[in-house]
């Protein structure tokens, strides 16, 4: 059930519409401000006449008009980024420093190519920097509407949902537990109703309100009882309210005033990491640098050649691309991610995503399809069967497998007065699609009792809100598991219709409805209700009871659960199923298959919850369901020990939900935790991952998430940890790649300077490696496909450093090698021809081995050969028009002077491109040994 509302009527003259000629028109109001003074010293009925309205609410067009007007109900945020402190963001980077020192001293040197070349290639990096940024800003702002609150409303007389940015002054906002608040309202009708106002006043605890309340007007705003505030939330009870305030004229708009610096989003702990080795990186080369210096100056060399070489290994060593890349891995990962109904709300969940091996997950609507449909009805010591699926009211309801004629029975009658009488939701019919406004179980008993009413001269359902009015109401909570109406009948009686938990709604039953009339209830009456409780229950059904207590004319003096909810006349079940996700076992599969453990946490009854979750794999048929009273007897110490061997919990509170996650993760998982209701909200903020059901999340749900699932759908959460995995694996092998490389140039020129050679690589010729040779390919490699067996591989541990041993170890192979290759040619070609000659032949193979190697790259174990080329045309595309490019440029005389170089033959191009392929040979290799080092050691281990 879900959380409902209880109505406290406020004085009659409070809830008059306004007549049609009081009001004015929207237009001849126009230049009013439509704001009203001390809205919480004035009764509901001054308010109307003032904002042009009535308990019908407004109108469509008014409320159009009135936006029009006064424009959207949002914030004024702090002004957008400063394109100029953006782009000038982009050469804070010590890198960038770097290459501007560089820059800096080949101008002193007069050498104006290598100065144009560097400063066009920094600017070019900013360009990049600062498009990847403002693109990335726009995305999120874009992500940001896709989640925006909505808020219920109510225009031409009926309840509607609305984006919260087009609510105007006059609306009446309908609220129930979990909504946040739209806008600032003056309570018209509330029951039971707490606010969360600590947001806006910090206060802790939750604040009853009262509609009837009058304040006088210097009420101080904690006080202010019969209002409710934008930016507060409800915690219990509903209300409707009419808004007095909307954006910045609302209390919460009146701090946003005051708050003058904007908000940055803290870096994620995988930039956090980036940056710290990309310091690193750069102190430990500019050091090699200083002491190749050194070595040279006290060898007598000659100070403009230590200038150069200086440059050229500061250059060699600094991974220039690699801040733009980073980048454009995230933003791609997280458009992926939104692609498969995934949104990122905060950046760090990406990297813990990856890292997840345990979800916590909801059932309905997550592991099921989310329509509640009623299957089977039992009243009067009489089964029944109903056909029809979802929220359409079209069914039949069969006895004996035979359709009954419903008037020749009076208990299904009597049941779909009580499942009516006892709900908050509507059916609405959009082209054709049945879709329920509120809780799916109350939209399943609305359906069904549309069947069972249908035919029937005068319907029960078009008037029953007139013919049956509320006098009071209890609203539903966990702790008594039922939810409770007093409507008055038509010959005056008060009967209060009770819906809820049938084993605790029996608790409180004295007295059974039949065919025959109400009679009292006997321990055979009981038994028999339970065994068939149980026998829907092992049908995967989800069962609720009902039952009603009358209770004279007048209401009792005492209305609370304790005083109106005993001695009740129990009437009948209702079994209802919510199915599988057919996706969703396959999807249970899949974290089987990578680690990760799914645990199935719901308030469902425990019959329905372990039928469920054994279909879907969750559950082996040897386990148990661990239900909420079965925790209440369990220490904390036992749970964090029996966590790990319990998959399904169910009749959970919220405090039980947080129990399981700290218990998982005492037992160092990484737990990520789903969930659509305001129970959720402790759990979802207590886990690693919070993850928000997009289409029945609470508004107070999903601002307590890192993720937002749009589809509800438990596929797309483990679909969004492949990506996560996904975008870490690419980012790894990416910075392996650039570090390689620079690993490589670094050795090969510190090799020379250190043995007298003279300097075998120009300025210009690292910077074209660094940013054209490497940097496409880099780019193309961040978004490469994802691996399939990425969910084939254990959860990495969140603490895992980017650069492991493995890590290590191969950058240092595969620059050793490289290295070894280029020198070779280089040391060969200084014998054998000019210095120039020699730097020609080191500087394309070193190109030509650095694309070559990109193709190796796209996996740490396998073959290239097995990573079919089709999954990243763009690295075959960038790779070949680069190695075109870099013939070309021998070919090419003006292209060849700016980068220095000579000219080469095609067949001299075709002999380096073949020694170029040494080091991914010998690279293969490795990988094809290690692979056949682990088969042997699994075959005799």
């Amino acid at each position: 059930m879900n959380l409902k509302n209880t109505v406290n009527k406020p004085p009659k003259s409070t809830s008059q519409p306004v007549a049609q000629s009081q009001r004015a028109s929207a237009s001849q109001r126009a230049n009013v401000p439509r704001t009203v003074s001390a809205p919480w010293q004035q009764m509901p009925a001054n308010l109307f006449l003032q904002l042009n309205t009535g308990e019908q609410g407004l109108s469509t067009a008014q409320a159009t008009e009135y936006l029009s007007l006064e424009g959207p109900n949002s914030l004024q945020e702090a002004a957008g980024t400063n394109v100029v402190k953006l782009a000038a963001a982009q050469f804070k980077s010590v890198i960038i420093w770097v290459l501007l020192g560089a820059a800096g001293i080949s101008a002193v040197l007069g050498d104006t190519i290598d100065f144009v070349v560097i400063v066009a290639i920094v600017m070019l990096n900013g360009i990049i920097g600062f498009y990847q940024e403002f693109k990335a800003e726009k995305a999120i702002a874009a992500l940001k509407n896709m989640t925006a609150p909505q808020a219920k409303v109510k225009r031409d007389n009926r309840v509607i949902i609305v984006p919260a940015a087009n609510i105007v002054v006059g609306d009446i906002l309908v609220l129930e537990a979990g909504d946040l608040v739209a806008a600032d309202a003056r309570l018209l009708q509330s029951a039971s109703l707490k606010m969360t106002e600590a947001a806006l006043t910090g206060e802790s605890e939750p604040v009853d309100k009262q509609a009837h309340k009058l304040l006088s007007a210097n009420t101080p705003l904690c006080d202010r009882d019969n209002m409710v505030f934008a930016g507060t939330c409800a915690a219990a009870g509903t209300a409707t309210a009419l808004v007095v305030a909307t954006a910045m004229n609302t209390e919460l708009g009146k701090i946003a005033r005051l708050i003058t610096d904007a908000s940055h989003s803290e870096s994620t702990p995988l930039q956090q990491k980036l940056d710290a080795f990309g310091r690193i990186l750069v102190w430990f080369s500019l050091a090699i640098v200083m002491l190749l210096f050194m070595l040279g100056w006290w060898r007598g060399s000659a100070p403009l050649e230590l200038v150069m070489s200086a440059v050229s290994l500061a250059v060699a060593a600094v991974p220039e691309g690699l801040p733009a890349i980073v980048t454009v891995a995230l933003a791609m990962g997280v458009m992926r991610m939104s692609r498969r109904n995934a949104l990122i709300r905060k950046l760090p969940a990406v990297e813990t995503l990856g890292s997840t091996s345990v979800i916590c997950t909801d059932k309905t609507g997550t592991l099921t399809v989310g329509e509640m449909t009623v299957r089977a009805l039992y009243v009067g010591e009489q089964a029944f069967t109903v056909t029809g699926e979802g929220y359409a009211p079209h069914g039949d309801i069969l006895f004996n497998n035979q359709t009954v004629n419903r008037q020749d029975f009076t208990g299904l009658q009597e049941l779909a007065t009580l499942l009516i009488g006892c709900n908050n939701a509507h059916l609405v019919e959009d082209n054709g699609q049945w879709r329920v406004i509120g809780d799916p179980t109350e939209g399943a008993l609305l359906a069904v009792a549309h069947k069972v009413f249908r035919g029937q001269a005068g319907s029960e359902l078009a008037h029953f809100a007139q013919r049956f009015p509320i006098e009071y109401e209890i609203p539903f909570d966990s702790d008594r598991k039922r939810s409770c109406v007093i409507r008055r009948l038509e010959d005056g009686t008060l009967r209060a219709m009770i819906n809820g938990a049938p084993d605790m709604l029996l608790q409180i039953c004295n007295r059974v409805y039949t065919a025959n009339g109400e009679k009292p209830l006997t321990e055979a009456d009981r038994a028999r209700i339970h065994q068939q409780n149980t026998l829907l229950g092992q049908q995967a059904l989800r069962v609720l009871g009902s039952a009603y207590l009358d209770l004279g004319q007048t209401l009792p003096t005492d209305l609370s659960p304790g005083a109106i909810e005993q001695n009740l006349v129990f009437v009948g079940l209702s079994g209802m199923v919510d199915p599988p996700r057919a996706e969703a076992k396959a999807a249970v599969a899949k974290c089987v298959a990578a680690g990760i453990r799914a645990v199935m946490v719901t308030g469902d009854h425990p019959q329905t919850a372990l039928a469920i979750a054994r279909d879907l794999g969750i559950a082996k048929e040897t386990d148990t369901v661990v239900t909420g009273a079965e925790l209440d007897n369990i220490s904390e110490a036992e749970l964090v020990q029996r966590a790990p061997t319990i998959a399904v919990y169910a009749r959970v509170t919220a405090a039980h939900k947080l129990r399981i996650v700290h218990a998982w993760k005492a037992n160092g998982a990484v737990v990520a935790m789903t969930g659509d209701g305001v129970n959720d909200a402790p759990a979802i903020e207590g886990a690693d991952i919070g993850i928000a059901m997009g289409r029945s999340g609470t508004e107070v749900t999903k601002q307590a998430a890192d993720m937002i699932i749009i589809d509800d759908n438990f596929a797309t959460i483990v679909a969004a940890v492949e990506e996560g995995r996904g975008i870490f694996a690419n980012i790894r092998k990416t910075l392996q790649y650039l570090l390689a490389g620079n690993t490589s140039e670094l050795l090969f020129m510190t090799l020379c300077v250190f043995i007298g050679l003279p300097v075998p690589l120009l300025p210009i010729h690292l910077l074209w490696i660094n940013l054209v040779t490497d940097g496409f390919p880099a780019l193309c490699l961040a978004t490469d496909a994802i691996d399939p067996d990425v969910m084939q591989q254990r959860p990495r541990t969140r603490d895992e450093p980017i650069a492991a041993n493995h890590f290590l170890s191969t950058m240092f192979l595969t620059g050793l090698l490289t290295a070894g290759v280029v020198f070779a040619i280089y040391f060969y070609s200084l014998q054998t021809g000019s210095v120039e000659l020699a730097r020609t032949n080191a500087f394309t193979t070193l190109v030509f081995a650095e694309l070559l190697r990109a193709f190796g790259a796209r996996s740490e174990t396998k073959a290239l050969w097995r990573i079919p080329l089709r999954t990243n045309l763009s690295l075959v595309v960038a790779i070949c028009l680069i190695i075109g490019l870099q013939v070309w440029a021998h070919q090419n005389a003006t292209l060849g002077l700016f980068l220095k170089i000579t000219f080469l033959s095609l067949e001299e191009c075709l002999l380096l491109l073949m020694f170029s392929a040494i080091p991914l040979l010998v690279l293969e290799w490795v990988k094809l040994s290690q692979k056949h080092a682990q088969k042997t050691a699994a075959i005799t281990g």
